[in-house]
């Protein structure tokens, strides 16, 4: 959990010095297959493992989650598809 001292170090920052400090690990992520925009549907994913271990049925669950996020359904796949993907070699 980031602490409160760090937070305000870390909205004290420019743009570039936050992105020149975590350089590295943002390199990795990028590597690994990361998408800024991945952050923006964490949740979306997370809500289809919830409703996946209810029982959900797939087409339902795609269209529940598509006009909770204001996303097409063929983008609902996609992201499923993008999250379930393994990490790419070489940034591991």
């Amino acid at each position: 959990m980031i602490g409160v001292a760090k937070l305000q170090i870390i909205s004290d920052m420019k743009l570039f010095e936050a992105l020149n400090f975590y350089r590295e690990p943002i390199k990795r992520l990028v590597m690994a297959g990361l998408k800024p925009e991945d952050c923006e549907f964490l949740g979306l994913y997370e809500d289809y493992l919830s409703m996946q271990s209810e029982g959900g049925k797939k087409e339902w669950m795609v269209a529940v989650l598509s006009e909770k996020y204001g996303i097409s359904k063929r983008q609902v796949y996609y992201k499923i598809k993008h999250f379930e993907t393994d990490c790419t070699k070489c940034a591991v």
